[in-house]
């Protein structure tokens, strides 16, 4: 399938993923399971960050329109788009990335897809709830429901991948 085609579907699924089901499930402790960051992940490596910022910015304010959030998902997605180039040089492999390989758990390995991961849901997460309370001394709760939410997400995305990206063939 056509790289553009490909993205673009999985650009509304997650969109609509997280609008239509994630947005309307009600965990308590201000848990929220948030999904779309693992779409900045999937996007090809050579992507530049100008690019990944725009589309960062259009997933964002599409989930911000439909969920009436007045721009925290595209301020979180904005800054992670941002950050990830940076991020992905930290854990970048000897050789570097391979351009035909995106960066789902089963083409980079469970280790990578952690690390690079968790690390991108915690940066997204403890920015969209600061912005969320906008108080610093609320900075314990903030701590709470990121904690308690970026397992959640973790959990779900590797789901999600499961069951719609195909494992590579071995050779």
């Amino acid at each position: 399938m056509n790289n553009i085609v490909k993205h673009s579907i999985r650009f509304f699924v997650l969109v609509i993923i997280q609008t239509m089901i994630l947005n309307q499930v009600e965990i308590g402790l201000g848990v929220q399971i948030m999904v779309y960051p693992l779409y900045l992940i999937l996007l090809p490596f050579e992507l530049s960050t100008i690019s990944l910022m725009l589309i960062a910015f259009l997933m964002g304010i599409l989930i911000d329109s439909i969920s009436n959030t007045y721009g925290l998902h595209a301020s979180s997605l904005v800054l992670l788009a941002f950050l990830r180039p940076q991020l992905l040089s930290i854990f970048a492999p000897r050789d570097g990335y391979d351009p035909l390989k995106e960066g789902n758990v089963y083409e980079m390995g469970r280790r990578w897809f952690f690390s690079v991961f968790v690390m991108m849901l915690v940066i997204h997460h403890v920015w969209f709830f600061l912005m969320e309370v906008f108080r610093i001394d609320q900075l314990l709760y903030v701590l709470q429901k990121t904690i308690l939410s970026v397992p959640l997400s973790y959990l779900l995305s590797l789901l999600l991948q499961a069951l719609f990206i195909a494992k590579p063939k071995e050779r």
